[in-house]
């Protein structure tokens, strides 16, 4: 089975509110999010966290689990190790994604996975014109190192640590946008 893991469990300092909230064309940007996912996997973890009520009611009819991560604002590595962690033990493997992407086209998800299948790599992660991006698809093989992860690198460590073993996905576009500030936020709306 391939699992997702969507991470929506951060502080949004830099935004100054709840940002996975913020409607986008009618729809919450975590939803969004997730819903570009749920197509291409069996499984859907979502990682919360201080706002795990209002994650779990914007995302209430979707498929999907939740875990809640009880550390946050220790980073974005605790919220991969709780949600590898809530994984089934039959998966696979797991494409990590963030919860404030709102527009990863459905091309670079069917890419990952395919690159995943096809390879026989551990990791497969998109390259957006040179530049390694998010998601990344991660087998579980490496679910041990998911989840020893902390701190707010989240799993870029996990990555470089042995590039040997990484299959880098050519995308002939730049990376999606994640909302991390209101400028960020405001963009958007003019995608």
């Amino acid at each position: 089975m391939i699992a997702a893991v969507v991470l929506a469990a951060g502080l949004a300092r830099r935004m100054g509110r709840q940002k996975l909230l913020l409607q986008l064309q009618g729809k919450p940007v975590v939803r969004w999010a997730v819903e570009r996912i749920i197509p291409h996997v069996e499984d859907v973890v979502v990682v919360t966290g201080a706002d795990d009520a209002a994650i779990r009611q914007a995302l209430s009819d979707l498929q999907v689990r939740f875990a809640v991560n009880p550390r946050p604002q220790d980073g974005q590595g605790t919220s991969i190790a709780v949600g590898v962690g809530a994984l089934k033990p039959w998966t696979r493997a797991a494409m990590i994604a963030l919860g404030d992407q709102p527009r990863i086209p459905d091309a670079v998800v069917r890419a990952l996975l395919e690159a995943f299948q096809r390879a026989g790599k551990p990791i497969a992660a998109p390259a957006y014109r040179g530049v390694q991006g998010t998601p990344v698809v991660f087998s579980s093989e490496v679910f041990a190192e998911l989840r020893a992860l902390g701190g707010d690198r989240g799993a870029r460590a996990v990555v470089a640590a042995r590039p040997e073993r990484v299959e880098l996905v050519a995308i002939d576009s730049a990376m999606p946008p994640d909302v991390d500030t209101p400028e960020d936020y405001a963009k958007l709306h003019v995608q």
